[in-house]
Protein backbone atom coordinates (compact mmCIF):
# COMPACT_ATOMS: atom_id res chain seq x y z
CA UNK A 1 0.00 0.00 0.00
CA UNK A 2 1.09 3.51 -0.81
CA UNK A 3 -0.31 6.44 1.17
CA UNK A 4 -0.50 9.66 -0.83
CA UNK A 5 -2.51 12.86 -1.10
CA UNK A 6 -5.69 12.57 -3.17
CA UNK A 7 -5.85 14.20 -6.58
CA UNK A 8 -8.94 15.23 -8.61
CA UNK A 9 -9.09 11.87 -10.49
CA UNK A 10 -9.46 10.11 -7.10
CA UNK A 11 -12.75 11.84 -6.31
CA UNK A 12 -15.01 9.16 -7.81
CA UNK A 13 -13.46 6.36 -5.75
CA UNK A 14 -13.49 8.52 -2.62
CA UNK A 15 -17.22 9.13 -3.12
CA UNK A 16 -17.77 5.35 -3.14
CA UNK A 17 -15.78 4.99 0.08
CA UNK A 18 -17.71 7.83 1.73
CA UNK A 19 -20.96 6.09 0.73
CA UNK A 20 -19.76 3.09 2.74
CA UNK A 21 -18.92 5.29 5.71
CA UNK A 22 -22.11 7.36 5.69
CA UNK A 23 -24.24 4.23 5.27
CA UNK A 24 -22.99 2.96 8.63
CA UNK A 25 -23.03 6.24 10.59
CA UNK A 26 -26.21 7.24 12.41
CA UNK A 27 -26.15 10.97 11.66
CA UNK A 28 -25.28 11.05 7.97
CA UNK A 29 -26.81 9.99 4.67
CA UNK A 30 -24.80 9.36 1.50
CA UNK A 31 -25.29 11.96 -1.23
CA UNK A 32 -22.73 11.62 -4.05
CA UNK A 33 -23.23 15.19 -5.30
CA UNK A 34 -22.58 16.64 -1.84
CA UNK A 35 -19.62 14.33 -1.23
CA UNK A 36 -18.12 15.38 -4.59
CA UNK A 37 -18.57 19.04 -3.68
CA UNK A 38 -16.90 18.57 -0.30
CA UNK A 39 -14.01 16.53 -1.67
CA UNK A 40 -13.38 19.09 -4.41
CA UNK A 41 -13.38 21.91 -1.83
CA UNK A 42 -10.54 20.17 0.02
CA UNK A 43 -8.51 18.87 -2.92
CA UNK A 44 -8.59 22.25 -4.67
CA UNK A 45 -7.85 24.28 -1.50
CA UNK A 46 -4.86 22.72 0.29
CA UNK A 47 -4.97 25.42 2.99
CA UNK A 48 -8.30 23.84 4.06
CA UNK A 49 -6.98 20.34 4.55
CA UNK A 50 -5.75 17.18 2.88
CA UNK A 51 -7.26 13.90 1.81
CA UNK A 52 -4.96 10.92 2.18
CA UNK A 53 -5.65 7.76 0.21
CA UNK A 54 -4.27 4.23 0.52
CA UNK A 55 -3.54 2.92 -2.95
CA UNK A 56 -2.84 -0.70 -3.85
CA UNK A 57 0.54 -0.76 -5.57
CA UNK A 58 -0.48 -3.57 -7.93
CA UNK A 59 -3.70 -2.31 -9.44
CA UNK A 60 -3.78 1.31 -8.34
CA UNK A 61 -7.10 0.79 -6.53
CA UNK A 62 -7.82 3.14 -3.64
CA UNK A 63 -8.60 0.91 -0.66
CA UNK A 64 -9.05 3.58 2.02
CA UNK A 65 -9.04 7.28 2.74
CA UNK A 66 -9.08 9.86 5.48
CA UNK A 67 -9.86 13.57 5.48
CA UNK A 68 -7.79 16.05 7.50
CA UNK A 69 -9.21 19.55 8.05
CA UNK A 70 -7.10 22.39 9.47
CA UNK A 71 -8.07 24.83 12.21
CA UNK A 72 -6.51 26.66 15.17
CA UNK A 73 -6.67 25.78 18.87
CA UNK A 74 -6.69 28.78 21.18
CA UNK A 75 -6.04 26.37 24.07
CA UNK A 76 -2.81 25.13 22.48
CA UNK A 77 -1.94 28.31 20.60
CA UNK A 78 -1.23 26.44 17.39
CA UNK A 79 -2.77 24.85 14.33
CA UNK A 80 -4.62 21.56 14.85
CA UNK A 81 -6.29 18.96 12.66
CA UNK A 82 -9.80 17.57 12.67
CA UNK A 83 -9.83 14.06 11.26
CA UNK A 84 -13.22 14.42 9.57
CA UNK A 85 -13.70 11.08 7.77
CA UNK A 86 -11.86 7.78 7.70
CA UNK A 87 -12.93 4.66 5.86
CA UNK A 88 -11.37 1.49 4.49
CA UNK A 89 -13.05 -0.65 1.84
CA UNK A 90 -14.83 -3.46 3.78
CA UNK A 91 -13.15 -6.07 1.57
CA UNK A 92 -9.73 -4.69 2.60
CA UNK A 93 -10.22 -4.28 6.35
CA UNK A 94 -8.10 -5.93 9.05
CA UNK A 95 -4.89 -5.90 6.99
CA UNK A 96 -3.42 -2.68 8.44
CA UNK A 97 -4.62 -0.08 5.92
CA UNK A 98 -6.34 2.03 8.56
CA UNK A 99 -3.23 2.02 10.73
CA UNK A 100 -1.10 3.04 7.74
CA UNK A 101 -3.45 5.95 7.04
CA UNK A 102 -3.37 7.08 10.68
CA UNK A 103 0.41 6.76 10.82
CA UNK A 104 0.74 9.00 7.75
CA UNK A 105 -1.76 11.48 9.21
CA UNK A 106 0.34 11.62 12.40
CA UNK A 107 3.54 12.07 10.37
CA UNK A 108 1.91 14.81 8.28
CA UNK A 109 0.81 16.62 11.46
CA UNK A 110 4.27 16.34 12.96
CA UNK A 111 6.08 17.49 9.78
CA UNK A 112 3.81 20.51 9.46
CA UNK A 113 3.76 21.72 13.07
CA UNK A 114 0.22 20.75 14.06
CA UNK A 115 -0.34 20.32 17.79
CA UNK A 116 -3.18 17.81 17.87
CA UNK A 117 -5.48 15.60 15.82
CA UNK A 118 -9.08 15.35 17.01
CA UNK A 119 -11.69 12.95 15.66
CA UNK A 120 -15.28 11.92 16.35
CA UNK A 121 -16.89 8.48 16.18
CA UNK A 122 -20.37 7.18 16.79
CA UNK A 123 -20.76 6.63 20.53
CA UNK A 124 -21.54 2.92 20.05
CA UNK A 125 -18.81 2.10 17.51
CA UNK A 126 -16.68 0.07 19.92
CA UNK A 127 -14.50 -1.39 17.16
CA UNK A 128 -13.51 2.11 16.02
CA UNK A 129 -12.86 3.19 19.61
CA UNK A 130 -10.54 0.22 20.18
CA UNK A 131 -8.81 0.84 16.83
CA UNK A 132 -8.06 4.48 17.64
CA UNK A 133 -6.84 3.62 21.15
CA UNK A 134 -4.51 0.93 19.69
CA UNK A 135 -3.15 3.66 17.40
CA UNK A 136 -2.30 6.06 20.25
CA UNK A 137 -5.46 8.19 20.43
CA UNK A 138 -7.06 8.93 23.81
CA UNK A 139 -10.74 9.22 24.61
CA UNK A 140 -11.83 12.76 25.50
CA UNK A 141 -14.48 13.76 28.03
CA UNK A 142 -15.69 16.47 25.65
CA UNK A 143 -19.25 16.16 24.30
CA UNK A 144 -20.21 17.16 20.77
CA UNK A 145 -23.08 19.59 20.10
CA UNK A 146 -24.18 20.70 16.63
CA UNK A 147 -26.46 23.35 15.23
CA UNK A 148 -27.24 23.37 11.55
CA UNK A 149 -27.25 26.92 10.21
CA UNK A 150 -27.83 26.57 6.47
CA UNK A 151 -28.38 23.90 3.93
CA UNK A 152 -25.11 23.66 2.03
CA UNK A 153 -26.66 22.45 -1.21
Amino acid sequence: MTIREAQPPDTERCIVLLHTLFSQEHEFTPDPALQEKGLDMIINNPQTGRILVAEDEDGGKIAGMLVLLFTVSTALGCRVILLEDMVVDPAMRSVGIGSLLLHEADAFASRNGFGRITLLTDHDNKAAHEFYIRNGYERSDMVVFRKRILSCT
